[in-house]
Parts: structure tokens; sequence; C-alpha cells
């Protein structure tokens, strides 16, 4: 199954043990980041979002950090806080319990739409002092994808923040749909026109960790975990990107309360690592023997086997897996091992009905690997 840029994001084994174990640059990064509460100023917070994968470890650590938090939902999911202020209503429209009101940051996690954008904005402009909006780094141009990408590779610099953006259509029309890019692109517009230089803009990559209820990292600690001969994608050398949810949310709060406007790239790791690095660092992570057998590209796409939704988090040869992180580590932004992030994952998923431990949402299936990797063998007997 070919997927787009649309669903990517709407949606050496000594190497990777040292990703897996973490290093003592971001350990120290991490506790830096741990001031006192009595060293910072108590904010207001209000999160348009507060549920789901990525609203609750945000909260979470925003009172922590003794800070006033209202999150506004539309009552569908239930809040696991009874400390927070909950309010209800509907981003299309119904926004009646945030007039009125003053807070000093919102933090918009969830806006999958410029228009939820465009009337939250409007809003608030005069009724909270800054705006941090969680864009993705699917706004910058970049069309190609999967197998297209690698026969036609990136000769670009990596991405940065001032890389090109996707385009809205000159004939775009205010209130008509837009594809996933261009809405992140037209809602970062949005916000900062409402907010001037009162926004922060963060764009994410892959998120991952306990909670991700896409399954893209999630796949690699599970089937690693199982044990055995595992399909692995290419040489081993195309680089990967992803950020564990704790990591980004704790950034995107200290940012919030340090008052750090502008545009960042919200991805992790500190050095990138390639994909090899990734699947040996969670081995290291886990206990069963396991072997890697790395399958080249042409043989893959021979039989049918696709970055992304067979392959979890590979994308060969595309700009997205490497983009520049460095403005957002410049302003605080830190990661934790990866062996902690397997193996909080890995305890998570344990937590899940049995059905969706049986059946992730992406990934390829058992089967399947296995025929591929027969199929491979007697090429190569």
């Amino acid at each position: 199954m070919t997927m787009n840029r649309r669903h990517f994001l709407t949606g050496t084994s000594a190497m990777g043990l040292g990703i897996a174990l973490g290093t003592s640059t971001q350990l120290m990064a991490a506790a830096s980041n741990k001031i006192s509460k009595s060293s910072r100023v108590k904010k207001r917070l209000l999160i348009l979002g507060g549920t789901g994968f990525i609203g609750p470890p945000m909260v979470r650590y925003a009172l922590e950090r003794g800070h006033e938090v209202t999150i506004f939902t539309r009552g569908k999911s239930k809040s696991e806080f009874s400390d927070v202020e909950h309010l209800i209503g509907d981003r299309t429209g119904d926004l009646k319990a945030l007039e009125g009101r003053k807070w000093d940051v919102v933090l918009d996690n969830n806006a999958r739409d410029y228009r939820w954008v465009k009337l939250t904005t409007e809003l608030l402009k005069d009724q909270v002092d800054s705006y941090l909006f969680v864009s993705s780094i699917s706004a910058y141009a970049n069309d190609l994808f999967g197998y297209d990408r690698v026969d036609q590779p990136w000769t670009e610099a990596p991405f940065s923040t001032k890389s090109r953006l996707a385009e809205v259509p000159d004939d775009f029309v205010e209130g008509q749909e837009l594809p996933y890019s261009e809405t992140k692109v037209l809602s970062e517009i949005l916000a900062e026109a409402a907010f001037p230089g009162r926004t922060a803009i963060v764009r994410p990559g892959f998120i991952v960790g306990p909670g991700d209820p896409t399954d893209r990292f999630t796949y690699w600690p599970v089937r690693i975990e199982k044990g055995g001969e595992v399909l692995a994608p290419g040489d081993g050398s195309d680089p990967v990107q992803f950020i564990d949810v704790r990591d980004l949310v704790e950034w995107i709060v200290r940012l919030a309360e340090n008052n750090d406007f502008g545009v960042y790239n919200g991805v992790g790791l500190a050095s990138l690592p390639s994909m090899a690095e990734m699947l040996y660092g969670i081995r290291a992570a886990t206990t069963r023997p396991t072997k890697f057998n790395w399958v080249p590209i042409p043989f893959l796409r021979e039989h049918d086997v696709q970055p992304y939704s067979d392959m979890p988090i590979w994308l060969p040869d595309d700009p997205l897996s490497a983009v520049d992180n460095s403005l957002a580590i410049a302003s605080g932004l830190s990661f934790r091992p990866l062996a902690e992030t397997v193996s909080d994952t890995l305890k998570w998923h344990k937590t899940r009905p049995a059905e969706q431990q049986a059946e992730l949402k992406i990934g390829i299936k058992p089967d399947r690997e296995k025929e591929v990797l027969q199929a491979w063998r007697r090429g190569n007997s």
C-alpha cells in the first residue's frame, strides 16, 4: 500500500547502544530544565486540546511546573485531570466558553484545519498575551514521497526554519478545504497575523512514545521484543527522525514560560541516527534474541514492501528525515534516552486492549514479513 505525504503526517550496534543509553550532554541538558517552581512566573495557560496523544503529557508537565491550566475540548474524551478547568466547545464554531476570558498563553496543539485557527485567533488576540501553534514539518515544500523520492534524490541542504514552505494555491478562496501541508502553512500565517511578534511556531515530525495511537514507532519495539529474524529496510544508513512526546511537550511548555517566540523544528534526536542505529538501540533495550536481515531497496520495491506503511519511520532519501533542529536545541529542547522511550512505549502497549496489541495499525504483517524474507533468502542462497 502506497502512502502519500498527507497520510505520512496525519499520521552499527555499538552506536545504537549509545543512543539507547543516552549521552551525558543530553542528560545534563534534561537536568538543567528542572528549575525550581519558585524561580518561575506562574502562567495562565489555555490548552486547545488537552486530551488525545499530546494533550495529557502537556497538561501534566504544566501542572508540575506550577502553572494554572485550562483546557478546551469538545468533551468527547474524558480528561484525566480533576485539577484543571475544562471548557467545552467546538473549534468549528462554538467558542462561547472562551469569550471574555484572559490567559497568558494559548497552546494550540490540535488544529487540523486552518479555519479553526482563524476563529480562535480572531477571538483571543485581545484576550491572550501570546500564541504557540503546533504545526508540522509537512509545512515544508516536499512533494515526492517513498520510492518516488529514491528515484529523485534530494540534493539541497536539509530543511531549516528558513526553507521554502508549501504554497497556498493562487486561486484559493477562504473557506475551502486545503491539503494537510497547505493548511498548516496558512494556520501559521493566521497565528502570526493575529499575534504579531507574540507567536511561537513549533514544527514536529514523527511524535512517538507511550500513548501514540498511530503505532508508527510502536511497531519496532513490539516487533523487536518478539525476537527472531526481523525484516529491516535498505542498508541501514538512511537517517530517521522522531521525538518522544514528553520531550516535545515539556519543551513547548518551557517555551511558553520563557516567552520564546519565533519558528522552531521540534524534531529529534540531538544527533541524527540512522535506521540501523535506531533498530540496534531498540534491541539494546529489549531482551529477546533478534537478528536483523537488511534487504535492499530494489528487492523491497519489487515485492511491494512500502516505506512508512510497511516499514514505519523509514523514509529513504527524504529530507523530512533530516530536518535541522539546532534552533530548538539552543532554546532548551532536550531528549531522554531512546531506551526510556522504548521501555515506556512497550509498558504502555501492554496495557492496551488485546485486539490493539494483536493488530497494530501500521507495519508489515507477520506472515507477509516471513514471505518476503523467504523470497530474499531463496534469491541469495
